[in-house]
């Protein structure tokens, strides 16, 4: 079965404090989650304020599915994300099949 896996760097200028950064990736994490059949969470906790890093995934039996969604969520966050006053840096996606190599 195929999964779909995002990882999404933000770039947070506005944050000065931990309490700024926590809210963006809340805010974030609630919009895309409510929107999209995803899971996601913060991958790790980040030196600066002005940064996340966030992992995004999704499972189904269709690859095409799959593709779509993620073009979907990526371009969901990017907005999300300019609306919050931050901006995705960098993100990656693949599809992967368990069991086949």
């Amino acid at each position: 079965m195929p999964v779909a896996a995002m990882i999404v760097e933000l770039r947070i200028p506005h944050a000065h404090s931990l309490k700024d950064r926590r809210q963006v990736v809340r805010s974030l994490k609630e919009k895309l989650a409510h929107g999209f059949n995803i899971s996601i969470a913060e991958l790790d906790e980040s030196p600066t304020w002005q940064s996340a890093t966030l992992g995004i995934a999704a499972i189904s039996g269709s690859r095409g599915y799959l593709s779509g969604l993620m073009r979907q969520v990526e371009d969901a966050a990017v907005r999300i994300a300019e609306g919050l006053g931050a901006e995705i840096t960098a993100s990656w996606d693949f599809l992967e099949i368990p069991g086949e190599p």
